[in-house]
């Protein structure tokens, strides 16, 4: 089966083990140099109500068992990518 990213985007992520529903595509990460795909960002929940975005995990390409026509399962082992450095903004620490 051939897939175009454009096609991967929107599908759902479920890990195969629990049933949980981890999100949806929205982004791939591809390893330039070697020309492979590295891993699918997969954009979950809301955290805290909406107010502070939403949940990425990203999902290794290894651990990907099927890509179906709407649902992509996979195994259990998925990771939460890391949070970026907090920027201080101009009004931090205002109200101390």
């Amino acid at each position: 089966m051939q897939c175009c990213i454009t096609e991967l985007r929107n599908k759902d992520v479920v890990n195969k083990s629990t049933g949980a529903r981890l999100g949806c595509v929205m982004d791939i990460q591809i390893d330039t140099c070697k020309g492979c795909v590295i891993a699918l960002v997969v954009v979950g929940r809301s955290k805290h109500s909406g107010w502070f975005g939403r949940e990425e995990v990203l999902v290794r390409w290894e651990d990907i068992d099927v890509i179906g026509d709407d649902i992509i399962l996979v195994n259990n082992c998925v990771f939460t990518r890391p949070e970026a450095p907090r920027r201080r903004g101009a009004m931090e620490g205002l109200f101390r």
